[in-house]
């Protein structure tokens, strides 16, 4: 029962509540300034003021947000450029990883995008919008003003007319009575003659007269006056009134509809940044750390197999010459380089440039380190990426043939089309003339030939490389496998010869020598640290081989005297150092008759810069 009771109260509460809210609005419909504030022009005239500047404000706000907006979305877009991934970056673009960074990159992008539009639309439509309509409200507020004080003063004019009027009545009426007080006066003196008394009525008469007639102006006057007041507050002033009220509704129903434009306006975007939203989130979500370390594996796995266990060896059942000899052999093996450049801390044996020429084994060397330096890629690789591990290289060698076989489809379909072209010009001469298209032709021919035989080329290196053998191809197997008197080395195409240490025993032609050709720094001339005078070289030099050279780490060289730069010389290849005329520089190798010598200088970072210049280009003092 007290549940039916609170319900039924609580429905009469809304009811009622209901009603209220009816009433007002039907007693504001009948409510209007006109009536209600009649006597509050100079109130109501700052209150719309004051509600126009509330619009400018908004205005001003919405013009404040634009440029934050404007300030975002540019910021944002600076971000994304200033972290998109540079082109050196580009071969991990293949991981998980920065593939989400690059979608989110992308999906920033278009939420810049979004606040650039959002800015766009609150600029054309609101502000513009709110600029209007405040310009058209001030000039019809303006208007209203102008009306009412025209009328006011209207109202004004006529009460000063009547109360002119009224002094003027007030003014005749008194004059009247003392005319009519001064005939009475003069009608009772008996001294006074006819004449006189007569001229005293005369004046009453008047005086009468003039004030009637003030009275009857006075009357006209008021009934004007109360005619015009009733006009000005029952009409004229409520009439400007009510065009202020509906100026100051239509402010403020623009105001709302502002607003809610404002917000539609961030509405409107709101399912793109939502979706923009949802990419970011795919983006973390594909991110899968398996697949990224499955692809490490496949980008950096050499295909090397570990070095095995190191022999042990007797020294009591070797022969200590083998020993010597094979110690010997395995630290030359390790020093092997494939670049000829010397620095301050290495010493590169060369041999004598007199004897390169004498034997056809060193011409052969020598052809053979000109065709490695030409087989070079762009990239500083060798063309069949024999410098590579075997895994790497038949990665790579797979690459170039895909790209060739692109590249052959690609030129086919062109052939193609140049043909049909040929064929319909040869059928219409008036299309066009067929041997126009002969050259191009031909050229696309010649183009997809050379395409053919270099993937021909690239399909016999990845063969040969699926022949390699893996486990004798590692770099640190080398050191392991010197056994009962062999040596390992290892050949430019990553195979693997044993040698036995017959005193011939020599590295591999092309994988022991510099890519340059006889210039100083290639290797190929005799360098001695000694002094004027000096041997050739030990025995145990001359027995490695006259057409090999290695590094070995050796201290920093004591100079052998200095030297005085006659001519100015530029470093053109790899090895030499340039000078400049009159720069004097210290002498730390003699010329061997290959016309170059060795010299050094410091340089600014507390170091030394060593290389070759030309014996013609230097005057040399040397030591005693």
């Amino acid at each position: 029962m007290l549940a039916l009771l609170a319900g039924g109260s609580s429905r009469t509460s809304s009811s009622n509540k209901l009603a209220e809210s009816e009433n007002a609005a039907q007693n504001s419909n009948n409510m209007s300034w006109g009536n209600e504030l009649w006597d509050q022009n100079e109130n109501l005239a700052i209150h719309t003021n004051r509600g126009i500047d509330a619009l400018d404000k908004y205005a001003n706000f919405l013009r404040d947000r634009v440029a934050i907006e404007t300030e975002y979305a540019g910021k944002l877009r600076r971000l994304v450029k200033n972290y998109q991934p540079k082109k050196k970056e580009e071969e991990d673009n293949e991981f998980t990883s920065m593939q989400a960074f690059r979608n989110l990159l992308k999906e920033v992008g278009d939420l810049a995008g979004q606040r650039e539009v959002v800015s766009e639309s609150l600029q054309l439509q609101i502000i513009a919008g709110v600029t209007l309509l405040s310009k058209t409200l001030r000039e019809e507020r303006k208007k209203c003003l102008s009306d009412g004080a025209s009328l006011q003063q209207n109202l004004t004019t006529q009460l000063s007319s009547l109360d002119r009027a009224k002094r003027n009545y007030e003014k005749a009426y008194r004059d009247s009575e003392k005319a009519v007080d001064s005939y009475k006066r003069a009608d009772m003196d008996l001294n006074l003659s006819r004449a006189e008394v007569e001229r005293y009525k005369n004046v009453m008469t008047s005086k009468i007269q003039q004030s009637d007639d003030a009275k009857n102006e006075y009357a006209n006057q008021l009934q004007k006056t109360n005619n015009l007041q009733q006009q000005h507050y029952s009409m004229l002033l409520p009439a400007v009134l009510n065009r202020l009220q509906e100026l100051d509704e239509k402010r403020t129903r623009g105001f709302r509809e502002f607003i809610v434009g404002a917000a539609d306006v961030e509405s409107s975007v709101a399912p793109i940044i939502a979706r923009c939203m949802e990419g970011i989130v795919k983006a973390g979500e594909s991110i899968n750390e398996k697949e990224d370390t499955f692809k490490v594996i496949e980008r950096y796995q050499s295909g090397f197999t570990p070095p095995r266990d190191i022999p042990f060896e007797d020294l009591s059942k070797c022969d200590p010459d083998s020993v010597q000899d094979s110690h010997y052999s395995n630290s030359t093996s390790n020093h092997l380089t494939m670049r000829g450049t010397m620095s301050a801390n290495k010493l590169k044996k060369r041999v004598g440039i007199f004897n390169i020429f004498g034997s056809n084994k060193q011409r052969q060397i020598i052809e053979a380190c000109i065709t490695m330096k030409n087989s070079l890629t762009a990239d500083g690789q060798k063309e069949d990426f024999s410098d590579l591990p075997p895994n790497q290289r038949r990665k790579k060698l797979q690459a170039k043939i895909a790209e060739l076989q692109q590249k052959i489809a690609q030129e086919t379909n062109a052939r193609d089309g140049l043909m049909k072209m040929k064929i319909v010009y040869e059928a219409n001469s008036s299309l066009g003339n067929p041997m126009t298209v002969e050259g191009q032709l031909n050229e696309s021919e010649h183009k997809l030939e050379k395409l053919k035989v270099d993937l021909k080329k690239y399909q016999g290196f990845l063969e040969k490389a699926s022949q390699v053998p893996v486990a004798t191809s590692s770099p640190q197997a080398n050191r392991n496998q010197l056994q009962n008197g062999h040596r390992t080395s290892r050949h430019s195409n990553g195979s693997a010869d044993d040698h036995h240490d017959d005193g011939d025993d020599q590295p591999d032609d092309a994988g022991s020598l510099s890519s340059s050709s006889a210039s100083p720094e290639s290797g190929l001339g005799t360098s001695h640290t000694s002094l004027p005078g000096s041997g050739q070289g030990s025995a145990n030099e001359n027995a490695i081989g006259e057409d090999t050279y290695y590094e070995t780490e050796v201290e920093t060289l004591n100079p052998l005297g200095t030297c005085k730069a006659l001519y100015p010389f530029e470093a053109s290849s790899e090895g030499s150092i340039p000078m400049n005329e009159g720069e004097e520089l210290q002498v730390i190798e003699i010329d061997q008759g290959d016309g170059w010598t060795r010299v050094r200088r410091a340089n600014n970072s507390n170091g030394w810069d060593e290389g070759f210049v030309p014996t013609s280009y230097i005057e040399c003092t040397l030591y005693a």
